[in-house]
């Protein structure tokens, strides 16, 4: 069910314990969303915290992003499991990813180049197998973007259409981030852990159904609607709660 539930000051948030599994949405999660996503970083002690929070968890914590994971990986601490494109690639902890991407088909990327040519302010990332169309810088475009990508995603066999947060992305179709959640909770190490999502947009909102539907929880970060009881207000209060996790009294 989603909601469009405040953030509660006197709310009780979840404590980790070493028989949960966390997973954690990068942009606009750990940190904040920004016009160029090739500025966005973690803060300057955040890999140090994720290094304590994933010990605490014997191993058990995920970065589940929709960034190419090649992208992400170069973000973002190499001793955690990592998950770019909503789950199309998954790196365990150490390994590194194939150096080349899956990309997207030319006439894909051909035909979107045409969609966006005579709109200004709008930017095609290409990640991995993933069309990312950036519209922040013109947010007024976004509905007819939204209606002309929508219909040649129909066109296009094995590809599917998904809104975000000021972007519209073209991706493999049975590619979400809650069939990545539920893949990784079927492993040896994840096995009978209860799992926690934390996300702030649209495409979170499958791995945190995946959660509740495994018998864990979702948190929500900032406003909109959700299908998580829980709510963060801003990437600080994620990071604040994920320090507090690493408290000996946690």
């Amino acid at each position: 069910m989603m909601t469009e539930s405040p953030v509660l000051s006197g709310q009780t948030f979840p404590v980790l314990s070493s028989q949960h599994a966390l997973f954690l949405d990068f942009d606009g999660t750990l940190a904040p969303l920004q016009d160029d996503p090739d500025a966005v970083a973690l803060p300057k002690d955040g890999a140090a915290c994720l290094h304590a929070v994933a010990q605490r968890l014997n191993g058990a914590l995920v970065l589940i992003s929709g960034r190419d994971v090649r992208d992400l990986c170069t973000r973002t601490p190499q001793t955690l499991w990592r998950v770019g494109g909503h789950g199309h690639d998954i790196c365990p902890p150490g390994a590194q990813p194939t150096p080349v991407a899956v990309k997207a088909p030319a006439a894909l990327l051909q035909a979107t180049e045409l969609i966006i040519r005579d709109t200004k302010g709008i930017r095609i990332e290409e990640k991995g197998a993933v069309l990312a169309i950036h519209y922040r810088q013109n947010p007024e475009a976004g509905p007819d973007l939204a209606s002309k990508l929508q219909a040649l995603a129909r066109q296009t066999t094995g590809y599917a259409f998904q809104h975000g947060k000021m972007i519209i992305e073209l991706k493999p179709a049975g590619v979400d981030k809650g069939t990545a959640l539920t893949s990784i909770m079927s492993l040896p190490l994840f096995s009978g852990r209860v799992p926690i999502m934390i996300g702030d947009d649209k495409t979170d909102e499958d791995a945190m159904q995946a959660a509740v539907a495994l018998g864990g929880t979702g948190i929500k970060v900032g406003t909109g609607q959700t299908c998580a009881p829980y709510r963060f207000e801003d990437t600080d209060t994620v990071w604040r709660w994920l320090k507090e996790q690493t408290d000996e009294h946690a």
